[in-house]
């Protein structure tokens, strides 16, 4: 039996998995409606270390035994929207660096709560177009907000923005996990 239309959050820390887990969930329920795979790469190289991981998630793309459409959008997902069909399968990782992308593209923009405010909203409009469109949306992100933040105001500022949408998108979703050390743990829905 297909699942029905969904949304997935996957949460966990650097290197947890969380990435694998959303790719393995995406080829298990293409599996089950036939659709097609779809993947938003929000990532862009800023240094030697982020070029070697876009580079290992595109190698272990093209090496999977499932096809996968890459969209390279690291700003403005609302874009791709229309581009999208109801059997479709989408990952978006990550939700940190669309936040990055859009958080610092406007110099200090970000020390003015409305500027936040309309962030959160474009983001989560953004998200939400393009989930009307598909199947399922497999939302990742990092979790950043266990860490001490203390009396930084930029960080204090991307960390509740973070926080909110992280918020925002669970209260939507289906599915919630967090993945610890490789395994998922299921926080919102059942694992199936």
């Amino acid at each position: 039996m297909a699942p029905d239309k969904q949304l997935i959050f996957i949460t966990g820390g650097v290197r947890s998995g969380k990435s694998s887990l959303g790719e393995r969930l995406a080829c298990e329920i293409k599996e089950q409606i036939g659709g097609e795979l779809h993947y938003i790469a929000t990532g862009v190289v800023t240094d030697g270390e982020m070029d070697r991981r876009i580079q290992r998630h595109r190698e272990e793309r093209d090496t999977s035994t499932h096809v996968w459409k890459t969209w390279e959008q690291s700003q403005h997902v609302y874009e791709l929207a229309p581009l999208f069909g109801e059997k479709d399968v989408i990952l978006l990782d990550c939700l940190t660096y669309l936040v990055n992308n859009e958080f610092f593209v406007e110099g200090d923009r970000w020390q003015k709560q409305a500027f936040l405010g309309d962030l959160k909203e474009r983001i989560l409009s953004g998200l939400k177009q393009i989930f009307s469109k598909c199947h399922t949306l497999i939302v990742v992100s990092n979790e950043v907000l266990f860490e001490p933040i203390h009396d930084n105001p930029l960080v204090i500022s991307y960390c509740r923005l973070l926080g909110e949408l992280h918020q925002a998108i669970v209260c939507e979703a289906d599915r919630a996990y967090e993945v610890y050390k490789g395994i998922p743990l299921v926080k919102k829905g059942n694992a199936t």
